[in-house]
């Protein structure tokens, strides 16, 4: 007797299988050093529009989403990021420059994650208002680095600008004498992002 499984069965099999290769693959590539993309499939966007590598630092000038960055920003980030090393952390950039089409797909993909423009507003600018497509941000990473920009950051100008987004930098040079300015609870309640809307 042949028993055949359901459509949905096997579907759900060939994904489970597809997400154990693509763990084990990445541990392989992490263990010999190489680099791969933490994004998910977004057509054809890629490092070219501002999609990040898998462990890139600040230093690596090959990638478009940091050598794209305002070089101020930048500069300001390789100091914070060789004063960090010399503590034993490293910041790695999850992302930083990101293209209009780059970010109109992150907007996109929001909007559907929480149901409205409004919702998505809170954790995803539009290309128009986006910080990242100006350059101007970068989102830091692992957790323990950003929570070392957290706590030192204002002494380069690197300031946390939302609450909600604990890896989000942009940089304040005021900082370095004022200390950081108050944050906005998300991307929604800062005026700049209304301004550039209008």
């Amino acid at each position: 007797m042949t028993h055949s499984l359901a459509p949905r069965t096997m579907t759900r099999l060939r994904r489970s299988l597809a997400a154990s290769a693509l763990a084990l693959l990445a541990a392989l590539a992490r263990a010999l050093g190489y680099r791969l993309l933490r994004v998910r499939d977004r057509g054809a966007l890629g490092v070219a529009d501002g999609a990040v590598p898998y462990r890139t630092t600040v230093f690596d000038d090959a990638v478009a989403g940091v050598a794209n960055l305002d070089p101020a920003l930048l500069a300001a980030l390789r100091l914070a990021a060789a004063d960090a090393a010399r503590e034993g952390v490293v910041l790695y950039v999850n992302s930083g420059w990101r293209s209009p089409e780059y970010q109109r797909q992150l907007r996109r993909e929001a909007v559907a994650e929480y149901g409205s423009e409004e919702a998505a507003s809170r954790w995803v600018s539009t290309p128009e208002t986006s910080a990242h497509v100006a350059g101007h941000a970068v989102d830091i990473g692992p957790p323990t680095a950003a929570a070392w920009l957290s706590e030192r950051g204002a002494a380069y100008g690197l300031c946390r600008i939302y609450r909600n987004e604990p890896w989000h930098y942009e940089l304040r040079p005021e900082a370095v004498e004022h200390g950081p300015p108050p944050m906005y609870a998300n991307p929604s309640e800062d005026p700049r992002m209304r301004r550039r809307a209008a």
